[in-house]
């Protein structure tokens, strides 16, 4: 029989490709669905729990009873353990006074995720920010264990990018999709002899440079070429960013910034927009991540610039956490909008 590949045309592997695209769709659609309905069955036992509680109609030993009357009266001999049914109360009282826009969150990733941020997150702000997260870019439980440990967090609230103007104007919310430094420990801590060295450990270790950067980023290519007249020159990294619906630059710097440096990355961003950009896309974005960098002399820089850019600094190791909560902390001291005690 012959391969398939070689008999069907393009146009009918298209029209077969249309139904496995709706195939996949209603069984993300249908996952969404029960997951929802699952948690807000949670919601509502939790909810149950705290009244019987709290009004002294149930002891504490009255859960383990129950636990054993629902494995006997259900076919789930395992999702209703008195574990778990202290935990869906815990669930309910840590969000039952939340807004709308919360409580729809919760119900937008899965159980496992919930207790991660439940258990994990002291403020809540620092909650609702990982469930915005967790929800927006479908993180497993692996990537929303990653993203707390390395303090994502934290170093949000701390380093605001350094946003050109333009930037500002073009894409208001671009602030909560750049950072002011990226970690990238996953690539070692030796230093590099040059920036092709350090480049060919992004690309290997891509799926972490992701991560940290933001799932919106897709992957375009690493040394994307752009031609200019009869001269080829060389992107170091390009992204599309799909919430900003445009094209993101990366060039990467092993020293400290220099002026010069945003000169380069401008004339990157012209050759995108005139060259490579789609109609309906926005403008393109370009991030010069350097090791180091003068605050003062990025906003000297940038001042005048007519692109939308931004500069940010790598490290190679990950700061302590403790360090930087005490830096939130200390950042917030006596604001009565962040809260800083344990639930």
């Amino acid at each position: 029989m012959e391969n398939f590949n070689t008999v069907a045309s393009n146009e009918l592997k298209d029209q077969f490709n249309e139904i496995v695209n709706v195939i996949h769709e209603t069984r993300r659609n249908v996952f969404r669905i029960a997951n929802s309905a699952l948690i807000d069955l949670y919601w509502r036992i939790g909810e149950r729990l705290t009244y019987r509680i709290n009004n002294s109609q149930w002891g504490d030993g009255v859960i383990r009873q129950l636990a054993n009357y629902i494995a006997e009266n259900t076919e789930d001999k395992k999702g209703f353990s008195d574990k778990n049914l202290w935990r869906m109360k815990q669930f309910y009282e840590t969000y039952c006074s939340c807004d709308e826009n919360l409580s729809a969150m919760l119900r937008q990733i899965n159980w496992t995720n919930n207790l991660t941020i439940m258990s994990r997150c002291k403020s809540v702000e620092e909650k609702k920010f990982y469930l915005h997260l967790a929800a927006n870019e479908r993180l497993s439980t692996r990537e929303l264990d990653s993203v707390i440990n390395r303090g994502l967090y934290e170093r949000t609230m701390i380093d605001k990018p350094k946003l050109s103007a333009v930037l500002r104007e073009i894409a208001p919310s671009s602030e909560r999709s750049f950072r002011d430094r990226y970690i990238m420990d996953f690539i070692g801590s030796k230093p590099y002899s040059d920036e092709y060295s350090m480049k060919k450990a992004i690309i290997a270790g891509m799926k972490d440079f992701v991560l940290e950067i933001g799932k919106d980023f897709l992957y375009m290519g690493q040394e994307y070429r752009v031609q200019v007249g009869s001269e080829d020159f060389r992107i170091d990294l390009l992204f599309f960013h799909r919430d900003l619906r445009c094209l993101v630059a990366f060039e990467i710097k092993m020293g400290r910034f220099h002026p010069a440096d945003l000169g380069q990355l401008e004339f990157y961003l012209e050759a995108l927009d005139r060259d490579v950009r789609k109609p309906h896309e926005n403008p393109s974005i370009g991030i010069l991540l350097c090791k180091d960098k003068d605050d003062e002399v990025v906003e000297y820089a940038m001042s005048r610039s007519l692109s939308p850019t931004l500069v940010a600094e790598y490290q190679l190791s990950l700061p302590s956490k403790k360090v930087l909560q005490d830096k939130i902390k200390e950042l917030f001291d006596g604001d009565s909008r962040v809260g800083f005690q344990q639930n």
